[in-house]
């Protein structure tokens, strides 16, 4: 059974790195993965083929492509995708979001 987590200031557990992205797991299972991930600006994550996910906008601005579709994100978007579809990401300010995976 997966244990309740409470996180009271995600800004806290958020990691921004020159490295680039360093996302934080905040919980994983058989049928799900959370994280909590930031970039820098101009940052970027290549596109890549994933699973069914949802990523939830904290903080900032970017673009997030989806199968071939740039989106403009900022604080308070969401996005769903389908499992198969191609999306990367791109901070145009300081940028972070929860992204949940779906199996």
């Amino acid at each position: 059974m997966t244990q309740t987590a409470l996180y009271p200031n995600w800004k806290e557990k958020v990691v921004y790195s020159n490295e680039g992205p360093q996302p934080q797991v905040l919980m994983v299972n058989e049928k799900v993965k959370f994280i909590l991930a930031g970039l820098e600006p101009g940052q970027q994550i290549p596109e890549h083929a994933e699973a069914q996910a949802i990523y939830h906008f904290l903080e900032g601005t970017g673009w997030m492509t989806v199968d071939g579709e740039r989106m403009a994100v900022s604080s308070g978007a969401t996005i769903v995708m389908p499992e198969g579809a191609t999306r990367g990401m791109e901070a145009d300010t300081r940028l972070a979001f929860l992204a949940v995976r779906i199996s």
